[in-house]
């Protein structure tokens, strides 16, 4: 089964500032692609969307052209600020530089009022006209702040990550699945099963994280989710192979049809990779 990584950081030190690594040593270092691919493609990962990594705001613009050049990246989600005024600018610019499919603004551990001031709202709606997608990061405890930015943006189309970051480690269900309920009801999001790696802690198995992922696929169907490896945050507690085969195995009961809307079909459509 053949897999698109919509989800993959590529950290180049030399290049970039990525100043939130100095409260990541684990892996504050060099990911670069080649590494990964050494690993990846054997898994039968063909190709990725390089997710943007957080660098310094003013190399925003210069790391999304980089990493479109590199082995087998088909598109990037760049970073922003549609809290900006001048946000269109930026995403003539990205629009420009061509394979642009999307673009994060992280919003988790930011002031809630971030993502709703009303210049914030307007700069999501302008996605659309540029043929990208917004992909939000938030933690379990946010998830509240997502269903009232999907519904003043109906025509954008989102992407939640990493499964609403549900504390698994804490056990966290009840208020992660409510929550969760509530953004599956909007028709212009989808989520991510990628992520929840790093919610865990040593001692988590595939049994462990299964729940997680076969709610949320039910929650939002088939149609609704992508597949990402989150490399290499996925590193802190496991590696990319652990991965992959964990969610393989989650979903081996499912019918090839099922499998490849999740690992390559529903992302090269809702991506337009």
């Amino acid at each position: 089964m053949r897999i698109l990584d919509t989800h993959l950081h590529l950290i180049y030190p030399d290049r970039f500032s990525y100043p939130w690594l100095s409260g990541a040593p684990a892996i504050n270092k060099p990911w670069h692609v080649e590494s990964y691919w050494q690993e990846a493609a054997p898994l039968g990962i063909e190709a990725a969307l390089h997710m943007e990594v957080d660098v310094a705001e003013p190399q925003i613009a210069a790391e999304t052209e980089f990493v479109l050049g590199l082995d087998r990246i088909v598109g990037a989600i760049a970073n922003g600020r549609p809290e900006h005024a001048d946000f269109e600018r930026h995403l003539e610019r990205m629009r420009d530089l061509g394979k642009v499919k999307g673009i994060r603004r992280l919003l988790q551990f930011q002031p809630a009022e971030l993502s709703q001031t009303q210049t914030f709202v307007d700069n999501i709606r302008l996605l659309p006209r540029y043929g990208m997608s917004f992909d939000i990061c938030v933690k379990s405890h946010e998830l509240m702040l997502v269903p009232p930015l999907i519904r003043s943006c109906p025509e954008t189309q989102f992407i939640l990550d990493h499964c609403g970051n549900p504390k698994i480690a804490d056990g966290e269900w009840e208020s992660w699945t409510t929550r969760m309920e509530r953004v599956a009801e909007l028709p212009n999001v989808v989520c991510k099963v990628s992520g929840i790696l790093a919610n865990v802690d040593e001692t988590w198995t595939v049994d462990a994280i299964r729940p997680y992922v076969e709610f949320v696929i039910e929650t939002f169907g088939w149609d609704r989710v992508v597949w990402g490896s989150d490399h290499p945050v996925v590193t802190l507690f496991a590696d990319l192979t652990k991965w992959v085969n964990a969610t393989r195995e989650i979903v081996s009961d499912a019918s090839e049809t099922e499998q490849e809307k999740l690992f390559w079909r529903n992302a090269e459509r809702i991506y337009g990779v």
